[in-house]
């Protein structure tokens, strides 16, 4: 039995060694009279509540292999889970995981994220959900709610689990001042976010982000989204309006926007990948895009872990999201919506000789997305004096592809869950794998605790994770600096269109 705050709560063991504590709510209900509003405390309970099953997720249409789906009614959503060593006296580093998902879809309930193998290497290991879609990150109109309704949601939603974490994870074991926030994906870039707002100041002292996704949106996107969703949800632009919708009517509607802009080649940049929520630029909870921010030193006191993948965008073209690109017209027009130069798309056409119009398009657009937005952000963090360390997953060959979210199953350590399998080729791991596996469980581990994955911060070392792992100097295109010089021109704003 642990104690905390609201009172105290017992787990289960799934392993030897590991015990899980899980769905512990950290807030109230954002629902009822606390919805669209920033997170609330959560009320105290009287007895001993068994925390042994994932607590229900947040609004959402998507259903991942091995997660639990969103039910309507499903309120109690902000809860997070802890494993911790079963014999941890402590104070032992501490490990909080963000999820990914496009802002929209997904929970800590991921088979990948299971914590087990992370806690056994001596962590607290603590996942948790947040709100998503438009009751986490859409644009609320002020008509007398601006003081309720705050912006960016979904990241005061994790603001307050960090706070969780500072006043009850020493009970399990953990350091309140030990503290690293990890992500991918839109967790990644979740995690950057709270590394430049003031709100997040001194929860954390190191920031773990893979495949952080850029950039942010500006307001007057997450206004012209709002208005989109409104409009298919049938209701007015209103506070009112939107709060008396219920949620599963603004994710079907939501789900609506998306295929709009998927059918609509005039749509600009989101009909190439719409996703049409994010954090938002507001200048006040998040004054600019993070990627701004850290060049300009705000968060120099933060040490850094950033990976990504080689093949990120082929993961879009296996789940059936990426856009049609077959003809080099297509490729142009991409190029034109979001100001890449003809010279950048030929620079690529000359790194991937006979390479079709659509594969150059999965290898630009995952780049711009993912990889040079990654990369930029170690950079940036060193030019203005802060430790950062850059990796690349790179784990392929044949059919399998070192695509997006590949990466995760290894550095949690769970690449033999078969639900997840499909993110790492279909196969069951090999000997190689597992060894992957472990190297990458322990990089996380030894950050997380000393600050020191395990090589040089800087540029001067680039960990490529691989069966074998390499240097990144190997002749690889990837690794050209030709690719880099790509993009020295290309500069990332807030998101408009």
């Amino acid at each position: 039995m642990y104690e905390t705050a609201a009172g105290p709560v017992r787990g289960r063991a799934p392993a030897d060694e590991v015990v899980a504590v899980l769905g512990v709510p950290y807030a109230e209900p954002p629902f009822g009279g606390n919805r669209f509003r920033a997170p609330r405390p959560r009320t105290p309970w009287s007895g001993v509540r068994n925390c042994t099953e994932f607590g229900p997720i947040p609004p959402q249409s998507a259903e991942l292999p091995g997660a639990p789906s969103w039910s309507p009614g499903d309120e109690d959503v902000l809860s997070l889970n802890v494993w911790t060593p079963a014999d941890a006296t402590g104070p032992l580093p501490v490990l909080v995981w963000i999820h990914g998902g496009a802002y929209t879809f997904g929970s800590s309930a991921q088979p990948d994220f299971d914590g087990t193998a992370l806690a056994r290497t001596g962590l607290v290991v603590v996942t948790l959900n947040y709100r998503l879609g438009f009751e986490g990150f859409g644009h609320v109109p002020a008509d007398g709610a601006a003081d309720v309704c705050p912006a960016n949601r979904g990241l005061l939603d994790q603001i307050a689990a960090l706070e969780w974490v500072r006043d009850n994870i020493a009970a399990f074991g953990g350091a309140p001042d030990d503290v690293t926030v990890a992500g991918q994906s839109a967790g990644a870039t979740s995690a950057v976010c709270l590394m430049v707002m003031s709100g997040a100041r001194g929860l954390f002292r190191r920031v773990i982000a893979h495949s952080a996704v850029g950039p942010v949106f500006a307001p007057e996107l997450a206004e012209q989204v709002t208005a989109r969703v409104a409009a298919a949800a049938g209701v007015p632009v209103t506070w009112a309006a939107l709060a008396g919708a219920p949620p599963q009517a603004l994710v079907r509607a939501s789900d609506a926007v998306v295929g709009d802009y998927r059918k609509d080649p005039d749509s600009g940049q989101l009909h190439w990948d719409p996703v049409i929520y994010g954090p938002v630029a507001d200048g006040h909870l998040l004054r600019d895009d993070p990627l701004h921010l850290i060049t300009a030193g705000a968060a120099r006191d933060v040490d850094l872990l950033v990976c990504h993948t080689t093949e990120e965008y082929w993961l879009m073209d296996a789940v059936g999201s990426a856009s049609e690109v077959p003809t080099d017209e297509r490729l142009r027009r991409f190029a034109a919506d979001f100001g890449l130069s003809a010279a950048l798309i030929e620079g690529y056409r000359a790194l991937m000789p006979g390479a079709a119009p659509y594969d150059l398009h999965l290898a630009v657009y995952g780049d711009l997305m993912f990889g040079v937005y990654s990369s930029r952000l170690a950079e940036a963090h060193t030019a203005a004096g802060g430790r950062a360390f850059l990796s690349r997953f790179d784990r392929g060959g044949g059919e399998v592809r070192a695509w997006h979210c590949a990466d995760v199953p290894f550095a949690f350590g769970n690449v033999d869950d078969e639900s997840i399998r499909f993110l790492i080729g279909g196969a069951a791991p090999s000997a190689e794998d597992r060894a992957l596996a472990d190297r990458m469980t322990a990089a996380w581990a030894g950050f997380a605790a000393t600050g020191d994955p395990g090589w040089a911060p800087g540029g001067g070392e680039v960990r490529v994770w691989g069966t074998p792992d390499r240097a990144c100097a190997s002749g690889n295109w990837r690794d050209s600096a030709a690719v880099r010089e790509l993009w020295d021109t290309y500069t990332y704003r807030p998101a408009r269109s």
